[in-house]
Formats: C-alpha cells, structure tokens, sequence
C-alpha cells in the first residue's frame, strides 16, 4: 500500500487540496478552483459519476489537414467512429496500407512505420505503430478549452 499525504495547493485566492502519492498532483477540483483551466469532467471529483459528456461534431470527411510543426502526426480527416484496431485487425489498414492505399486515394502509411525503435526495417508495421489512434486523432467541431496563440513553424506555413 503506497503511502498518501494530504496537502493544500493555493491556486489564485482559493485553495483546492489533493493527494501526494510519489508526485504532485492537482486534482479536477482544484483545477476547477484555478478559474483557468477545467478539467474535461468539469467540476467533479474522481470518484464522482459525471454521466455522459456531450457529444461533439465530427468533421466531414474532407482533405488532409495542414500539420503546424514538423513531425507532427498527421490528423484524421475523417470519422473513425466504428473502427476497430485491435491485435488481430486494424480497420485504417483497409485504405492507407501500401496495398491499398491507391484504390481507396488514401495516403500512405508513412515507411518510419516500418522501423522498430532500434530503426531496424521490418516487413511489416512495427508494433509500436500499429494502433494508429495513439497519435492520429480526428477532428471535432468543438470550443477549445483554453486560448490557444500557437503559430505554425514559418518553415512549413502555406502562404
């Protein structure tokens, strides 16, 4: 049983408390306290029930979204709502593997894929990059939950 201290966090003028268990944390509550920031299970503590959070809108299938820095995975310019990647079946293979990416007009699952970590080529994709939604995401017609200024790398902004 890993050992549990309680400690109070100022945040602003308010003060939220938490538990230190080998790092710091901020919990959803004093998150929430901040006036900044806030959690995308709102105002609620962790063993509360929050019910279903709302559902967004997914963007239409459309082009490839611009990257805004390099190495950026790409994003899925579609729904993947349905899609299964599991150890025995990855649905994104069906368009973008190197076998069919052309019939489909997909892009091509990029050959760093096909490297395991000590960049040796394989034949087939590296394990480490075969569920495909651990760095590509889709796209949701939503309100950021905070200010965001970022500007794209000038080297790889289309003018």
């Amino acid at each position: 049983m890993r050992n549990k201290f309680y400690f109070k966090i100022k945040v602003g003028v308010k003060v939220g408390v938490g538990v230190l268990a080998g790092s710091l944390l901020l919990t959803p509550l004093a998150m929430a306290q901040s006036d900044s920031v806030t959690s995308l299970r709102g105002h609620h503590e962790l063993d509360q029930d929050t019910g279903a959070p709302s559902v967004k809108k997914w963007q239409r299938d459309r082009d490839p979204i611009e990257r805004d820095y390099v190495q950026q995975p790409p994003l899925i310019p579609h729904s993947i709502k349905g899609y299964r990647i599991n150890v025995k079946f990855n649905k994104c293979l069906t368009c973008h593997s190197w076998a069919n990416y052309k019939e489909s007009g997909a892009t091509k699952i990029s050959q760093t894929h096909f490297s395991d970590r000590d960049q040796n080529v394989l034949a087939n994709i590296a394990p480490r990059r075969y569920f495909c939604n651990q760095c590509h995401v889709p796209q949701v017609d939503a309100k950021p939950l905070v200010e965001n200024t970022f500007k794209p790398v000038k080297s790889i902004q289309h003018h």
